[in-house]
C-alpha cells in the first residue's frame, strides 16, 4: 500500500512537471534587436518587422531598434523597408536578440524623372509623379502614344471613346477636376507644351452629331517614344499655371545613341468592320 501511494506520488510529480514545462514553452517572448544601413551603419528608421506570415508586427524606432513579442512557435522574423532588400532573420533556439544589416535596392529611386522645371531623381521628389520607361509600355498593336499608358499609372484614367481610327482618347488624371466636359491634361513633347483641347488649329471640340476631337498625339510615332512621365499634382506642374490643372504628361522620344547601327522591323494587320442600321 506504501508503494502504491510513493508510486503515485511519483507519477503525480511528474506529471504536474510536464504540464509545467509545457506551460512555459507556450508561453510568448520578447525579441529586440536593431536594423542599421550596411554602408554607413546609421540607423533604418519606419522598418517594418513581423513573424513570418503574420499580418502583424512592430516597427523600428528612430534610433532603428525594435521590441516585439512572438510566439514560441515562431523561428523566423521578416524585415522589410522601402528601398532595401528584404530579409528574413532566424530566431530559432530561443533567441531573444538579432542585429540586421540592410542592403541598399535603391536603383527605383534613382531613376531620372523629367518634370516643369528639369530633370530629377525620384528620392528627390516629393510631388506626386509616375515615370513609365519604353520597356513597361503596353506591348502589341499601338496605334496611339496614349495606349502605350493604358493601365500602366495609379490614378490615370484613359478611355477610348470609338474604334475610329485616330479619334481622340479620354485621359484623366485622379478624376475629374472640372464641371466642364473636358478635363484633358496638358501634353509636353520634348519640352514643348501642347495643349490637348486645342492640338492643331484644325482640331476643335466636338459637338453632339458632328465628327468627333481628334487625337493630339496622332502624329507621334509610339516606337519613337522613350519615357512618359505624369505630373499628377499642383506642385509637380507648378510651371505651367492653370494649363497644367488637369495634370501634365511629359513625353520625352528617342535620341541617337552612340552604339552603332540598328534595324528594327515590325509587321501587323488588322481589321476594323463597321456596319450601318437601315
Amino acid at each position: 500500500m506504501l508503494m502504491s501511494c510513493k508510486n503515485l506520488l511519483k507519477f503525480s510529480a511528474v506529471i504536474l512537471l510536464l504540464c509545467v514545462s509545457q506551460l512555459i514553452m507556450a508561453q510568448d517572448r520578447v525579441v529586440s534587436g536593431k536594423v542599421t544601413d550596411s554602408k554607413d551603419g546609421s540607423p533604418v528608421v519606419g522598418a517594418s518587422v513581423q513573424p513570418k506570415g503574420a499580418k502583424t508586427g512592430t516597427a523600428t524606432k528612430s534610433d532603428g531598434t525594435f521590441t516585439l513579442s512572438v510566439a514560441s512557435n515562431v523561428t523566423t522574423l521578416v524585415i522589410s523597408s522601402i528601398g532595401y532588400a528584404t530579409q528574413e532573420v532566424s530566431i530559432e533556439g530561443g533567441k531573444t536578440s538579432v542585429e540586421v544589416s540592410f542592403v541598399a535596392t535603391g536603383a527605383n529611386l534613382n531613376e531620372v524623372v523629367v518634370t516643369g522645371y528639369g530633370t530629377a531623381r525620384k528620392r528627390d521628389l516629393t510631388g506626386a509623379v509616375a515615370s513609365v520607361k519604353a520597356k513597361d509600355f503596353n506591348q502589341g498593336v499601338i496605334t496611339s502614344p496614349d495606349q502605350l499608358l493604358q493601365n500602366r499609372v495609379a490614378g490615370v484614367e484613359i478611355t477610348n471613346n470609338s474604334g475610329q481610327p485616330g479619334v481622340a482618347t479620354t485621359i484623366k488624371v485622379r478624376g475629374n477636376n472640372s464641371i466642364r466636359a473636358v478635363n484633358n491634361p496638358l501634353y509636353v513633347i520634348d519640352g514643348v507644351p501642347l495643349d490637348g483641347r486645342t492640338a492643331r488649329p484644325s482640331v476643335t471640340l466636338a459637338a453632339f452629331g458632328s465628327t468627333p476631337e481628334t487625337n493630339p498625339l496622332l502624329y507621334i510615332n509610339p516606337n519613337d517614344i522613350a519615357q512618359i512621365d505624369v505630373l499628377k499634382d499642383a506642385s509637380s506642374a507648378a510651371i505651367y499655371g492653370s494649363r497644367g490643372a488637369n495634370g501634365v504628361i511629359v513625353i520625352t522620344t528617342k535620341r541617337a545613341s552612340g552604339t552603332g547601327t540598328r534595324v528594327d522591323f515590325g509587321v501587323s494587320v488588322g481589321t476594323n468592320l463597321g456596319y450601318m442600321k437601315k
